[in-house]
């Protein structure tokens, strides 16, 4: 896999850029939990989960990480809807396992 699978067509600029910011992070693994989700649910955020989404973006990797694991707690302040979607979003049976 080589990145987004998702076209920006149709986007606003913002979006495009969240977009993009996500599949150009860091490390791949990274890469994959938050570009996999914004492809697949970008167009569907609200304006309030966009914030948050960029919020989560700009963890460090190893804290994100431990957080979709459950290696580690996730910090209340990122506890929010779209972090909710993103989790659940990379369950065992979700893309990121298939």
């Amino acid at each position: 896999m080589t990145g987004t699978q998702r076209t920006s067509d149709g986007l606003d600029p913002r979006r495009r850029m969240v977009l993009f910011r996500a599949w150009h992070r860091g490390t791949r693994e990274f890469e994959l939990l938050t570009g996999r989700f914004a492809d697949a649910q970008i167009g569907e955020l609200s304006e309030a989960e966009v914030d948050d989404f960029e919020k989560l973006i700009e963890v460090p990797e190893r804290d994100l990480i431990g957080w979709i694991t459950g290696n580690l707690v996730t910090p209340e302040n990122y506890d929010t809807s779209v972090w909710r979607k993103m989790k659940a979003f990379h369950k065992p049976t979700g893309p990121l396992h298939r």
